[in-house]
Formats: structure tokens, C-alpha cells, sequence
């Protein structure tokens, strides 16, 4: 994990020094980009593992760089958010990234949601998977796609896993904690927010009405339940 190629998008130059030189202290490869522009210009020519972007930058914002980076790949993205803002932290999870923190931060925390994103379920894990149909609806995590009314819709790698973790613990409750800690890894726990991001995402692609879903169910202040029924047993990939 030490070797993970890090770029660090930020517009204040203090900031990218300072995380520049603790990451690299630590084994990371570290690059750097002032603005968004300049990152996806990188990401055309180099490789990196994860990207911790800042959300707040002049002319091409962290929002719309996510956007555009989660289009095409699906490296690990770290968002840098404002303290108490919390439209800011449900607009970096809704636009692809894996997570966030918030400034100012404190180091250690920012390596755990690192090592956390580096260290999630890889593609080839998943793509062993069978394939899943709950209620006329196909997933294959094999090609991260859900097909719903012959509609097909991409999942993005943390939507993936988190639908891998429910249809695999199918017909019980899942606390959040336990939902959060098994997805995004022991340090989580609290991150409410990301689970009800992250499942108001998926229902929009598994559930004919999102509003009122018959699949991924709410357990009101415990945390949620993957319908199964016996019908639906998976199946081998074709």
C-alpha cells in the first residue's frame, strides 16, 4: 500500500506542500495539481491509485472533477470538504467519490480514510461473484451493472460493494455501524450519512420506485435489510 501513486488536487499551495511531504514520508508517490483542468490532463498521461481533491477550487470545482474522473475510472477519491458543511459532504459522495474529510483535519485521520479507500474490495473479488436477480432486477457485479425494465445503469466501485455487502447478508438487519465497518473499513462507524448517500444512489437503479422500495428496505434507527427471496437465488455469470 506504501508505493499507492497519491495526486493531491487543492488550490492553496501550503496545503499541497504539507500533504506532499507527509504522504511521500510514509512511502506514498505523490504528485500535485493546483485546479481541476490540470488534474484530468495528468490522469490522461499517468496512472494513480487515489486522488484527494479539494471541493472548493476556482474554474473547474471538485464536484465536477469527480464527476468527470469517476466517468472514466474507478481510482479511489477522497474528498476535502469544509467543516460544517454538510450539502458539501453529500454532493462529494453523490458525485462518485468514496468519501471525504473535513478541513481542518487531523492527520491520522486522513491516512485511515486513505489506507480505508486503498484497501476496498478490488474488481476481481467482486467479478467472482454470481449473478444476482432480486425482483426482475440483474446484477452483475462482474461488470459493475444493474439491469432494471431493460435498462442498464453503471455502479460506481463503492455503490458495488456496498450492494455486494447486502445482497450477500440478505433478510436480516444491518446496523449501520456494521454496514460502515465492513465496507469502508474499522475506522468508520458514525458516517450515517454516507450509508443514506450511497442507498438513496442505489434504489435509483434497483428499485422501479425508488420512494417506495421493496428491495433495500429502512430499519428506522437501526440501520437496513436486503430482501432475498428463495426465487431469487443467484446464479453462475453467463
Amino acid at each position: 500500500m506504501n508505493h499507492s501513486r497519491i495526486l493531491v488536487v487543492d488550490d492553496e499551495p501550503q496545503l499541497r506542500r504539507a500533504l506532499k511531504a507527509t504522504l511521500a514520508a510514509l512511502g506514498f508517490l505523490v504528485s500535485d495539481a493546483a485546479t481541476g483542468e490540470r488534474a484530468l490532463e495528468m490522469l490522461r498521461s499517468e496512472k494513480f491509485d487515489l486522488m484527494l481533491l479539494d471541493i472548493n477550487m476556482p474554474g473547474l470545482d471538485g464536484i465536477e472533477t469527480c464527476r468527470a474522473v469517476r466517468a472514466k475510472s474507478e481510482m479511489g477519491i477522497v474528498m476535502l470538504t469544509v467543516r460544517g458543511r454538510a450539502e458539501d459532504k453529500i454532493r462529494a459522495l453523490d458525485s462518485g467519490a468514496d468519501g471525504y474529510v473535513t478541513k481542518p483535519f487531523d492527520v491520522n485521520e486522513l491516512l485511515a480514510r486513505i489506507r480505508a479507500t486503498l484497501r476496498r474490495t478490488p474488481a476481481p473479488a467482486l467479478g467472482e461473484s454470481r449473478v444476482f436477480r432480486p425482483g426482475g432486477v440483474e446484477i452483475n457485479f462482474r461488470d459493475r451493472q444493474v439491469t432494471m425494465c431493460g435498462h442498464t445503469a453503471r455502479l460506481t466501485p463503492k455503490e458495488a460493494e456496498l450492494l455486494h455487502y447486502f445482497v450477500t447478508n440478505p433478510n436480516q438487519v444491518l446496523p449501520h455501524e456494521r454496514i460502515l465497518q465492513a465496507v469502508w473499513g474499522p475506522d468508520y462507524g458514525g458516517e450515517v450519512e454516507y450509508l443514506r448517500v450511497f442507498v438513496n444512489q442505489l434504489r435509483k437503479k434497483i428499485e422501479s420506485e425508488p420512494s417506495r422500495p421493496l428491495l433495500l428496505l429502512t430499519e428506522p434507527w437501526l440501520g437496513y435489510r436486503f430482501v432475498l427471496r428463495d426465487e431469487d437465488a443467484p446464479v453462475r455469470p453467463e
